[in-house]
């Protein structure tokens, strides 16, 4: 391991100076991270052509900021993006680390086109932030750079003392967000992100937009301060490179997509005369959103999205989706992103059983809420909506037990099993993907009544069938060949 922070060089026009000093502000408070902008590298005297090459070479990953005025602009594509991309023609083929940053809608020049972009763009640049750090530990790693050996000796009060202080935010002004925390306790974004998410596990706060939590109750239940002290340097469980915001629930991957814990156990599944205990024997991860059409649409870049106008829905669930469909995409995206699960773990459609168990918990409750059908907790047609409506917007009030959104309404699910007579069992055929027959739909949809959005309810088509109203989910689980 090289004791070392990684250097990331930030490309950019001079008319994207304010959004591209503020990344540079905030790559720069990440103990583990050395950002290069010319603003605050270069002094009078310097040979600029010199010391942008020099620069370039020795960066570890380069960040090229793109603008519609950026990409016109005729000096910026002549000169610090030309370097880059001299650069980067005549690099061995796959050790360039290069990460294009969009910081508002625009098409990326052709020669960066082979690169994924990622979005940088205002009113979201707190998810954007977390998915480039994701993106900069992944090739810190893949460089075998020892970044705990980064981290300052000012970062060691104790995660307690910390959350203490945060919690005292949250009562005195009823909201905390990342950016708030960074400024008031001087720590860093993936600090940050660790408390709040340690907030939302204990129930104290809940997110209206993904940037602001907002406080729970008027008066924050001491108890929430009771755990036993953990100190950022000497812990195993929470380290400050620990971008992947994996914590005890959760886990959100580099594309953003975000999982929730499902522990392993009995639940009750089925209905009426085919109602039955069925143990998972393993714990396993379910998305906490139905596939979203802009997340489809980086694995659909070579052929045509299935959602016509999918760009003015970009949240809305992607939908005239095949079974076929959801499960080349799972494939795409476990080879894309593996390396970023819990050991033992794949992408891939979930079981019609590790889709009940998360919709209704272990309780055996009709809809993911209780027993009672609430038409403002779901986009049923009682709902008056015609079509779907972007993930989570009945979040949290709609949520089931485990805090996946839209398990009731708005798409109908894929699932991978084969239809076949309850009890389930998953070793009788059913989750073999090689055998033909129709496959099982759950959740209801925006275009059917609550009576179909009934946790337990089971919906068959063939798997080839494509509809308005079908889309699927990804869980990350144990591997089914």
């Amino acid at each position: 391991m090289t004791n070392r922070p990684l250097r990331v060089f930030l490309c950019h026009s001079s008319n994207d100076k304010p959004a591209v000093r503020e990344l540079y502000q905030k790559l720069r408070a990440e103990p583990w991270i050395q950002p290069w902008l010319d603003e605050e590298e270069l002094y009078p005297g310097q040979d600029w052509n010199m010391e942008i090459e020099k620069a370039v070479e020795a960066a570890d990953a380069i960040i090229v900021c793109l603008s519609k005025g950026s990409i016109t602009k005729e000096g910026y594509v002549q000169r610090e993006l030309r370097i880059v991309l001299d650069y980067a023609d005549y690099k061995p083929e796959g050790t360039l680390y290069l990460m294009p940053v969009r910081l508002e809608e625009c098409e990326p020049p052709r020669r960066l086109r082979p690169w994924q972009y990622a979005d940088y763009f205002e009113g979201n640049r707190e998810r954007g932030l977390q998915r480039l750090l994701v993106s900069l530990k992944r090739r810190a790693e893949s460089l075998g750079l020892n970044l705990l050996a980064t981290v300052s000796d000012k970062n060691t009060r104790s995660f307690e003392e910390l959350f203490n202080q945060a919690v005292r935010i949250l009562q005195d002004e009823g909201l905390v967000s990342h950016s708030v925390l960074q400024k008031r306790l001087k720590i860093t974004f993936t600090i940050a992100a660790r408390i709040i998410d340690m907030m939302e596990e204990k129930n104290i706060v809940f997110s209206k937009n993904g940037t602001s939590f907002h406080r729970v109750d008027q008066n924050i239940k001491s108890d929430v301060l009771h755990f036993e002290p953990i100190n950022l340097r000497q812990s195993n469980d929470i380290q400050l490179t620990e971008t992947l915001l994996h914590t005890k629930d959760k886990l959100t991957l580099s594309n953003g997509m975000e999982f929730m814990r499902i522990p392993a156990g009995k639940f009750i599944m089925g209905e009426g005369s085919e109602q039955h205990s069925q143990d998972i024997p393993y714990d396993y991860w379910m998305a906490r959103y139905p596939l979203t059409n802009e997340l489809y649409s980086t694995y659909a870049k070579g052929i045509k999205h299935p959602v016509d106008g999918w760009e003015k829905k970009k949240d809305h669930p992607v939908t005239y989706a095949k079974w076929t469909d959801a499960i080349a995409y799972c494939q795409w995206l476990n080879n894309l992103l593996k390396a970023e699960l819990p050991t033992g773990l794949v992408l891939r459609l979930p079981t019609e059983a590790e889709w009940e168990k998360v919709a209704r918990g272990t309780d055996g409750r009709e809809y993911p809420w209780g027993n009672q059908f609430d038409e403002n907790k779901c986009n049923t047609s009682e709902g008056g909506k015609g079509g779907t409506t972007p993930v989570g917007l009945y979040s949290p009030q709609g949520d089931s037990p485990y805090g996946c959104a839209d398990m009731s309404g708005n798409v109908w699910e894929w699932t991978h099993s084969l239809f076949k007579p309850y009890p389930y069992k998953a070793n009788d055929g059913r989750e073999d993907e090689k055998t033909s027959g129709a496959r099982v739909l759950r959740g209801g949809s925006f275009d059917d009544s609550g009576r179909y959005a009934r946790c337990a309810y089971r919906y068959v088509y063939g798997l080839y069938s494509f509809y308005g109203s079908f889309g699927f989910r990804v869980v990350a689980s144990l591997n089914l060949s």
